[in-house]
């Protein structure tokens, strides 16, 4: 059974479905698409999962000849998605479904990513422990998150914003993703620094 979190969550990304492309715009010009398609570079099959695919922002990417599973919490987001699939060439099956709590079978998939995903997820260990449950042993996980920045001031001032966002946004400007991938059994393989300790590019093998 979901959480209230998670229904919380559900009921939000539902509401903004139709607007969050056009919110998202100008950061997905100026920075998003370039990340994207560097983590695009990374991704290896035959079969490969995106955790959280949202309105399908990475469809245009996506790889031919690969497998491809979307999944998301949001109905209303994979409508979106689905719209953008059927315009592409790349085919993907997409279903609703919740990160903490997978309907897919174990060691299944050769890749499995996300992109600014886990700020959203009420319990974001255990969503990663789901990701490794269904990566394949040798398999390899890619996360593009915004973190908690390590310096002293710049981390407080986001712990003193993180109930504002949560509460406006239902998205934590403060979570520890590296700590949590370690938590979750994840063995951290590649880090690289996109946006001032902010945005980070995580490679990391189950």
């Amino acid at each position: 059974m979901a959480s209230n979190s998670t229904n919380e969550t559900r009921r939000r990304y539902n509401s903004i479905a139709r607007l969050f492309d056009f919110f998202e715009a100008p950061l997905e010009k100026r920075k998003f698409a370039a990340w994207r398609q560097m983590l695009h570079r990374e991704v290896v099959g035959p079969k490969v999962l995106e955790a959280g695919v949202g309105t399908g922002k990475n469809l245009p990417y996506y790889h031919r000849g690969l497998s491809y599973t979307g999944i998301d919490l949001s109905p209303a987001m994979l409508a979106r998605a689905r719209e953008r699939a059927n315009r592409g060439k790349n085919p993907v099956r997409l279903a609703e479904m919740d990160i903490q709590n997978l309907a897919l079978p174990d060691n299944y998939f050769d890749t499995v990513f996300a992109t600014f995903v886990f700020c959203s997820v009420p319990d974001p260990v255990a969503g990663l422990k789901e990701l490794k449950r269904v990566c394949k042993p040798g398999g390899q996980l890619l996360l593009l998150e915004h973190v908690r920045p390590k310096g002293n001031l710049q981390g407080r001032i986001f712990d003193l914003l993180n109930p504002l966002s949560v509460y406006f946004l239902k998205e934590n400007i403060n979570r520890r993703t590296l700590e949590n991938l370690r938590k979750a059994g994840w063995s951290i393989e590649r880090i690289t620094d996109l946006s001032s300790e902010v945005v980070y590019f995580f490679q990391a093998r189950p």
